[in-house]
């Protein structure tokens, strides 16, 4: 492990990034879905298991910074996996399924413990400084794509 603190810029933050994401995307495999699909189900998740499929494009389109055809079809494939249904309450709405449910905790669970080593024994006020920079960063990178 290094102990040498670099300066934090888009390399060092999009590193960890990488490796986090290539630990995540292992989980995912074994799992037999990819990152999109678990983010798509995140908000769903975070949502109380149903949203309206707008507003699901929406929010994935603006944490993934993809297109809209590739979430609506990110979309489609969770609906036509039987992981995502329409609310029969409302048709315009999107609830998680049994399935999607289990797929979601399972990932979540396994991910969380990888978490929990990465993060272990960082101080919580680092953490703390981490959050806000990032934030910051992404927030300004926001802006900018929003400029675009």
């Amino acid at each position: 492990m290094t102990t040498t603190a670099p300066t934090t810029n888009g390399r060092v933050i999009a590193l960890a990034h990488y490796a986090a994401r290539a630990l995540l995307e292992g989980v995912l495999t074994r799992h037999g879905a990819t990152f999109e699909q678990s983010v798509t189900l995140r908000v769903v998740t975070v949502a109380g298991g149903s949203i309206d499929r707008d507003e699901l494009v929406t929010d994935v389109i603006g944490s993934l910074k993809a297109d809209e055809s590739a979430v609506r079809g990110v979309i489609d494939g969770l609906t036509a996996a039987k992981l995502l249904e329409r609310d029969p309450a409302q048709a315009s709405r999107l609830r998680l399924t049994d399935a999607g449910r289990e797929l979601y905790e399972a990932t979540t669970a396994e991910t969380a413990e990888i978490s929990a080593r990465l993060y272990a024994g960082i101080p919580a006020e680092d953490l703390a400084v981490a959050g806000r920079v990032l934030t910051l960063v992404t927030e300004r990178a926001n802006a900018e794509l929003a400029g675009a």
